[in-house]
């Protein structure tokens, strides 16, 4: 089974611990991943779990398993990402050591008494798997298996490791597991090892290429819904830009005819369309404080997505444990600035007066939702006693970076966006009094044009979707960001045209309601991506029980109002600007 890797984005402890090192009298070691020989190669032992549930994961000696004689190592360290991922950690005990064969030797007995037997009999039939590291490469082992009857059950005794190396780099680890012993309460086992080494031609660059899944990455279908989407990319700002610019070439027309018309014939006239609601369309939004946080958000989410895709194309992030989590917190926090700017000046536009409860909502809006969710999850894991339960200092931690690092950028961005860009400077003028919206078909109704407006950008992603999705909650490593990138251009540009197209007919409907419709419109593209992880839940998946179903639509939940937030944001930022081009060139009276 394939397994999903980390990161070489490290928080200050982990640099602290790497200066240190660089003082130490040691010459090597996993860290920088070069060995002598006979030096110690660490095998850890991380966490064991259900197959079927890959976020249900628990230390490893939480089963009876017992450690080798070895007590002491000095020099492990856990990143942010790991802490938040739920990476445990433990040393086996086992002497390894580089270039120098072990034949096979019992390391550890296992006293098996009733309690114990019954442990490793409900592992086996919930098959659980575990999990092991050498030199940040992933390991993976089964408990046991039972026979076909599911009378008898057997656990695998023998760690059988075989160990390739290039250089005096570690380059290729595999383990089979042998000596199949029945459980049978009141008896000792044996637990077992052996360790071969085998020089091996794989460059250290290319060591987890092996993880990788060419084959369910790289299908034809996965090329095929790219050149699909693109194509109706095509077609769509095709018709967008022949549909606008006839249609908007017959309105100004009628209206610049209007203009010669003198002033009688002109209020005789049967005046209709877009441009008699010029009075009103740039009067603030209802709910501007509200409506401002979401757009800041939704840029700086947007912002993150593009950088962290971009570094994970020119970095391979899987190489290392808790990569993408760590470098997308950093991100998160450098780019706060970005949701301050365009949430401050939007909400400046707009007259706010509130602005600094507007930087405070804009700020920990995404926080509080993501750590909300996070809180609740983690009431369930401390039930379970699962490794994914957040230790109390990385809570903290996660508090200090919310509070000393990303309200202060936003305090800046805020400030800027003020300062630079938060004078109402519209084309048209704000008539004192609304004007009357009039009677309209029923789907030219707002809330029709919300529910139909995401079923294109989400026809232009949902192929991604799956093998997203396939990578987080199966055993499979994302690799293809340059799949990701191209998906997250159509969706920018389907979600823009489509928001323009429903913005234009709102708007000839002379209702002028046209900045929360336009996000949510948008932002509905998130409400059928959560519609789809129930498909994907119970249809793709064997998950089960309460822990792994919580976690699941907890989180899909947190990335459903993530993607819908920012898909809002960029659908309006489009709409705005093709609002303020189309009143811009008409003559307003």
């Amino acid at each position: 089974p394939k397994i999903m890797g980390s990161s070489r984005w490290k928080v200050v402890a982990a640099v602290f611990f790497a200066l240190v090192c660089s003082l130490s009298p040691v010459d090597a070691d996993e860290h920088d991943h070069t060995y002598t020989d006979k030096e110690e190669v660490v095998l850890w032992m991380n966490t064991v779990g259900p197959y079927h549930n890959r976020q249900e994961t628990y230390k490893y000696f939480s089963l009876p398993f017992c450690a080798g004689s070895q007590k002491t190592i000095s020099h492990y360290h856990e990143t942010l990402g790991e802490a938040l991922q739920g990476v445990e950690l433990e040393f086996s005990g086992l002497q390894i050591k580089f270039k120098e064969e072990v034949m096979q030797s019992t390391y550890c007995e296992i006293e098996l008494d009733k309690a114990k037997r019954d442990a490793f009999v409900y592992a086996i039939k919930n098959h659980y798997w575990y999990q092991m590291y050498i030199d940040d490469l992933p390991i993976w082992g089964i408990v046991g298996e039972a026979d076909e009857n599911g009378e008898e059950h057997f656990l695998w005794t023998y760690k059988k490791l075989e160990i390739g190396f290039n250089g005096n780099r570690i380059v290729d680890v595999n383990l089979t597991s042998e000596g199949k012993v029945r459980l049978v309460p009141n008896t000792r086992i044996a637990m077992s090892y052996s360790v071969k080494w085998k020089k091996s031609d794989v460059k250290f660059e290319d060591r987890f290429d092996k993880y990788l899944d060419p084959s369910f990455f790289q299908h034809r279908i996965h090329w095929f819904s790219i050149f699909n989407s693109f194509m109706m990319v095509i077609f769509l700002v095709g018709l967008v830009s022949m549909i606008l610019m006839r249609t908007l070439r017959k309105d100004y027309a009628r209206y610049s005819k209007e203009e010669e018309m003198d002033d009688m014939d002109r209020d005789l006239g049967d005046e209709y369309g877009w441009k008699q609601v010029h009075g009103d369309v740039f009067r603030p939004s209802s709910h501007p404080l509200i409506f401002s946080s979401l757009i800041g958000s939704g840029c700086q989410i947007f912002s993150v997505s593009l950088i962290v895709i971009i570094v994970a194309m020119v970095e391979d992030l899987y190489t290392e444990r808790g990569s993408m989590l760590s470098t997308a917190i950093f991100v998160y926090a450098a780019t706060s600035p970005v949701n301050g700017y365009f949430g401050g000046s939007l909400y400046a536009k707009q007259g706010g007066r509130r602005w600094i409860k507007q930087m405070f909502i804009g700020a920990f809006m995404i926080p509080a939702m993501v750590c909300g969710t996070a809180f609740f999850i983690n009431f369930i894991a401390i039930y379970y006693h699962a490794s994914r339960a957040i230790p109390f200092g990385t809570m903290v931690a996660v508090c200090c970076i919310c509070f000393f690092v990303i309200l202060p950028l936003n305090l800046v961005g805020t400030i800027l966006g003020r300062n630079l860009s938060g004078q109402p400077n519209f084309p048209c003028r704000v008539n004192a009094v609304p004007r009357p919206i009039p009677e309209k078909k029923w789907f030219m109704e707002p809330a029709v044009i919300v529910c139909l407006g995401g079923i294109l950008p989400f026809g232009s992603i949902f192929i991604e979707m799956y093998f997203i999705f396939t990578s987080f909650w199966a055993y499979k490593i994302y690799y293809v960001y340059g799949f990701m990138m191209l998906v997250l251009v159509i969706l920018c540009i389907v979600t823009v045209c489509v928001t323009i197209v429903c913005t234009y007919f709102l708007l000839n409907a002379e209702d002028y309601r046209w900045q929360w419709t336009s996000f949510l419109s948008a932002a509905s593209t998130a409400v059928y991506v959560y519609m789809y992880s129930f498909y994907y839940y119970f249809f793709k998946t064997k998950m089960y029980g309460l822990f792994q179903t919580s976690f699941y639509f907890g989180y899909m939940a947190v990335f459903s109002t993530a993607l819908g937030i920012m898909c809002g944001a960029v659908g309006y930022m489009g709409t705005s600007a093709f609002v303020r081009k189309i009143y811009t060139n008409v003559k307003i009276d």
